[in-house]
């Protein structure tokens, strides 16, 4: 019968300890309730009109305002933002009362030199 050297024994030893840790570990984890789902249904657009843009009272090139109408009115608690330069990654917030749109431009302040195009996003609570 032949004798374990005294390190084959402690690497064992080290790696049977090493095992039941990471055992432990990963028996620990622990997944919170959640929920999924799959459906269908329409989704429509809206048709923007009426769009105008209202100009600083003191210095005409900054822009205050754009003011727009909605086919249909957004439902209550509806987010509605308009981006109106392109080349930047503002997105200015939006009230609405029917199917009338406000959008305030003051922070940041646009100019209409800046103003190259009007995108409209409309999400429903």
């Amino acid at each position: 019968m032949a004798f374990l050297k005294p390190r084959i024994v402690v690497a064992l030893g080290f790696g049977a300890v090493v095992a039941m840790a990471i055992s432990g570990y990963t028996a620990a984890n622990t997944v919170p309730i959640s929920k999924g789902g799959d459906g269908a249904g329409t989704i429509s657009g809206y048709t923007i009109s009426s769009i105008a843009f209202t100009a600083n009272a003191t210095n005409a090139e900054n822009i205050d305002a754009v003011t727009f109408n909605t086919n249909t009115a957004p439902p209550a608690g509806a987010t509605v933002k308009v981006k109106i330069d392109a080349s930047s990654s503002t997105w200015y917030a939006c009230t609405f009362s029917g199917v009338a749109v406000t959008c305030s431009t003051t922070s940041p302040l646009i100019t209409a030199a800046l103003i190259d195009q009007v995108q409209v996003v409309i999400a429903q609570a």
